[in-house]
Formats: C-alpha cells, structure tokens, sequence
C-alpha cells in the first residue's frame, strides 16, 4: 500500500510566512546578494568565513550551494532540511580560530567560531531583513502581525543551525531596532578584502551571455534596497536617475505579478543556481585576492 503521510515541514506550506516569503523566486534570486553584502561589513565574521573557506577560487560554487541549502530547510521538507543542516554543521565544524591580522576593532589573535552566537545572529540578521526587504519590494507590504510571525520562522531557523532562542531578539520590534542600531555602529567596518571580493560576489554572477541583461537589471535592484550607508561603505553610485529606475521597475512588477503564471514566479531556484555552479567550473573558477596579502 502506498504510503499516504504527507510529508513533515518545519515551514508548512500555507502556515509560514517565512515560506511565503522565501517562495518568491525573484525574492530567492536576490536576497542573497543583499545580505552577503551588508553581513561582510560585520568584519569578524566575515573574515572568519574567509580564512575558513576551502574554495577561495570558486566564490560562486560556495554561494549557489549555499543558497540551495538554505532553499531546502526553508522550500524542503524536514527529511530534506535535516540533510541540509547536517550538512552546514558539518562545515562550521572547520570555522574556528584565532584572527592573524586585525579585522575591523579585532585585534589579531582574536578567537572565532562559528557556533560564537554573536557571530551567528548577526547571519541570520542579514538573511532576515534581506528576505523582507526583497519581498516587500517585489509582492507587497507585510502587516505588523506577520512581521512578527516572520521572525518567528527566523528564530526557527536560527536554532536549526544551533542559535540558542535566548540569544536572538524575542520579538520583531526588538529584531528591528537591534538591527537598525547594528547598521548605524561604528562597529561596522569594511576590510581591504570585503572591499574587493564583497562587491565581486554580489554583483558579478558567472552567467551565460544571454542572462547579463537579466543580471544588470537584478544588480539594480540590489543596490536599491541597500541602506545609504552600506553604499557609501563599498563606494557603490546611485544616481537620481538609478532611483527612478530602481523605483519603477518595482511598481512595474507588483503590477504585473499576479499575471505571471504560479510556477514562473514562486518556486525554488535551484535550476539558477545550477547555471552559476556549472559557469563557475566552466570558466575554471575566479580569482581573488589572498585575504592576508589585501586585510
């Protein structure tokens, strides 16, 4: 007989806001870029990611299978976000150390760890207010109430990957001033390597000829939801004209959206982030700079 359970989410389909969100595909395709940008000024974390990374010639391959892990914890069932997870902690296992250079007000010999929940609130921070922000943009305003029930799905996930709940703002309100106070700190701070590599990774997407419009337009976008200071940070240009651009296309697809048949505009994409896994190899990876030559 066939099995007839229906499969176990830890966000069910027509319950969670975060799934709502994440579902979005123009939400899943940009977000990510946002939040990479914002979360490299936090210079600990960023430089620990850094030294801890085995693939600093393949950026690309490391953020597309990232974003496919978190596509399936969020998109997936348990059975398939558990696979996820156990894969993410396996890799934070190699993510702890000691600093060998200054990184911001980090003085070299400062001890890191992944599993620091410091350090772990603020990624899930900026994954938290980059998703917001793109779907807002792009679907419509979230009511008080489902902001709330949205960062309840963020905490969620947050201890999935081991943040400790008592570690993480216990509501929406104190998420949002805990991070509006984080972007105005002197605190943040964005190292000669971020400088670089930061920008390269958010804007620069090994995509086949026929996409660089497509991406050209999403880099857009990105850069238009970006809070003021994090542009000037990374001396990233926005014009009164880009701002009118910025604004009008978005409008443009809230009116169109719901026109857009469901499987084009809701979904995973995990066949996008393929095209950038496999442009990646094609092209033999990307250079970089070295972090202790350029910090």
């Amino acid at each position: 007989m066939a099995n007839l359970t229906k499969p176990e989410f830890y966000f069910p389909p027509g319950e969670s806001i975060a799934r709502r969100v994440h579902e979005e595909r123009v939400v899943g395709a940009l977000y990510g870029q946002r939040a990479l940008l914002i979360g490299a000024l936090e210079p600990l974390t960023y430089t620990a990611t850094m030294l801890s990374t085995r693939s600093s010639n393949l950026p690309f391959l490391r953020l597309a299978r990232t974003a496919k892990l978190q596509e399936a914890v969020l998109l997936g069932t348990r059975e398939e976000a558990d696979c996820a997870i156990a894969s993410v902690r396996r890799l934070h296992e190699r993510v702890e150390g000691s600093l060998p250079l200054a990184a911001g007000r980090h003085p070299p010999g400062t001890h890191y760890a992944a599993h620091d929940p410091e350090l772990m609130l603020w990624t899930l921070a900026v994954i938290a207010d980059s998703a917001r922000v793109m779907f807002e943009l792009f679907v419509h305003l979230l009511s008080e109430d489902e902001r709330e029930l949205l960062w309840r799905d963020y905490m969620l996930f947050g201890e999935l990957f081991g943040l400790p709940r008592q570690d993480m703002p216990d509501s929406y309100r104190e998420f949002n001033a805990w991070m509006g106070a984080r972007l105005r700190s002197a605190d943040l701070h964005a190292t000669p390597h971020a400088l670089e590599v930061a920008p390269l990774m958010a804007f620069e997407h090994p995509v086949p000829l026929i996409a660089r419009p497509a991406l050209h337009l999403n880099n857009l976008m990105i850069k238009g939801t970006l809070p003021e200071r994090v542009r000037d940070m990374f001396a990233i240009p926005w014009s009164g004209a880009q701002e009118a651009s910025y604004q009008a296309i978005a409008r443009a697809y809230r009116g169109v959206r719901r026109a857009i048949p469901r499987p084009m505009r809701q979904g995973r994409n995990a066949a996008f982030f393929d095209v950038i896994i496999r442009t990646e190899r094609k092209r033999g990876g990307t250079e970089t700079p070295t972090l202790i030559r350029s910090s």
